[in-house]
């Protein structure tokens, strides 16, 4: 890289953090103000923030494009598209309308605290971005030369130090700025790559043949097991936080359906570089590094540094609000549920929250080294344990006794995670009886709701 695309990025970094310390909590801030930001969140700052926040996983993305091709679309893209037009269907409005600071909250003020500590527990470790944390470590290893460590710890730092200063408010400043930068970035990297190498005849006759059919090589179970997955957005932390934080429910069911039309757009970009990776880099090592290593080839000095920049705030804007989201998990519901900590207290323990969840994140990016596995074991487990109590908190008339809703977290969560951990036990590698680790938690989920949920008089609250 040369001098001008590091000066970018020490000018991005300076911004990054001028925007992260504008305004500062008070001391005497509400836990409202502190994990919602006051409820003032208009439609563009809910776009933009949910938009660059769900996205993190950008080399995620850019692995699985170079290794399957356009299959990305229907395994990263289209199912979670489908999700996430439910949210905003079903739940966005009831969300808002809720008037809950949290998920956990809105389990307290249907089943009980028991259920809410339980499903508190689970958030919090699914919150953990330990998958954007070894992104960032990836990414400072290409574009600085730095040991994988030293970018984990560096890059996590400015991702969250404006956060433990500013709160959820700090989150959606920076992700304004980070939402521009991500498009502007992989612009001008599909641009110049058409330019040089040319289009679709190019990449066909440079690509595996794979790498064009819907399925990439992957068997359709493989497939349909990351739409049960996607599934998972409809307990997204991500979502709730900004359906609590908008100024009102036609903004949060909005900024959903506007926020589907620009992840479509981006997938396109990232989808198309990834092919173009594979297609001009077809030997590369270690294909999680796939778009820092194409930019390295074709991008000029400046350009260089506008991409990496694209990568990096991709990456940050989801540290940032992920940590957070781990963060004021551990303060707003774990610590004040099982200690009753208090009002004022719930700042400083979000801050303690904010430590930990760094401390857990950086150990799960070690101990995984893979950001699609991790969002697959995470999933697998989170998704049948609170997909069917969350969901039904808010939608319909029937809902589960107390007993029953915590029984169906704890069990399904605790079979699903049995399940997956049957592949390291197993010497084949393979799962019991060959069934993915999400399947058997939601399956019994489902029919602990059918069998003892009830029909509760006059709707639940708030609904």
């Amino acid at each position: 890289m040369h001098f001008v695309d590091y000066s970018l990025i020490v000018i991005y970094l300076g911004l990054l953090l001028f925007l992260g310390f504008y305004r500062k909590l008070r001391k005497d801030s509400s836990p409202a103000e502190l994990i919602v930001g006051g409820r003032m969140l208009t439609l563009p700052a809910f776009v933009a923030s949910l938009v660059s926040t769900w996205y993190g996983g950008i080399l995620g993305v850019g692995e699985y494009s170079y290794n399957y091709g356009l299959s990305n679309w229907l395994v990263f893209g289209l199912p979670y598209y489908l999700a996430a037009f439910l949210f905003a269907l079903f739940l966005a409005r009831r969300a808002r309308q809720s008037e809950v600071l949290t998920i956990p909250e809105r389990l307290y003020q249907v089943y009980d605290n028991k259920t809410a500590v339980a499903g508190s527990v689970i958030i919090y470790l699914m919150t953990v971005p330990a998958a954007y944390v070894l992104m960032l470590g990836v990414l400072c290893q290409y574009l600085f030369g730095w040991p994988f460590w030293l970018g984990v710890l560096l890059g996590t730092l400015f991702s969250i130090v404006y956060v433990y200063l500013g709160g959820f408010n700090s989150v959606v400043r920076t992700d304004l700025f980070q939402f521009a930068l991500m498009f502007i970035g992989f612009i001008v990297l599909l641009v110049v790559l058409v330019s040089q190498s040319g289009g679709l005849d190019f990449l066909k006759s440079h690509l595996p043949e794979q790498h064009l059919t819907w399925h990439g090589g992957k068997s359709h179970l493989y497939i349909a097991t990351w739409y049960i997955i996607a599934l998972a957005t409809l307990i997204e932390p991500a979502f709730y936080q900004r359906c609590y934080a908008a100024k009102n429910a036609s903004v949060a069911r909005n900024g959903i359906l506007i926020s589907i039309l620009c992840w479509m757009a981006f997938d396109f970009l990232t989808t198309s570089c990834g092919l173009y990776a594979r297609a001009l880099l077809p030997g590369l090592a270690d294909p999680v590094s796939s778009y820092p290593a194409l930019a390295l080839q074709v991008l000029p000095a400046g350009l260089l540094g506008l991409f990496a920049l694209a990568l990096l705030a991709t990456v940050m804007s989801t540290v940032d609000s992920y940590s957070f989201l781990a963060a004021s998990t551990f303060g707003n519901d774990i610590m004040q549920r099982l200690f009753s900590i208090g009002e004022n207290a719930v700042t400083r323990w979000t801050r303690v929250g904010l430590v930990l969840s760094t401390l857990l994140a950086v150990v799960f990016a070690v101990f995984f080294r893979s950001a699609v596995d991790i969002w697959y074991a995470f999933g697998s487990i989170g998704t049948p344990a609170l997909l069917v109590p969350v969901f039904f908190s808010f939608v319909g008339k029937r809902r589960l006794p107390p007993r029953a809703a915590l029984t169906s977290i704890v069990v399904c969560g605790l079979l699903s995670l049995a399940w997956y951990v049957s592949s390291y036990i197993n010497p084949e590698g393979a799962y019991w009886l060959g069934l993915e680790p999400v399947f058997p938690g939601l399956v019994l989920s489902i029919l602990i709701f059918l069998l003892f949920s009830r029909k509760q008089p006059g709707g639940l609250p708030n609904s």
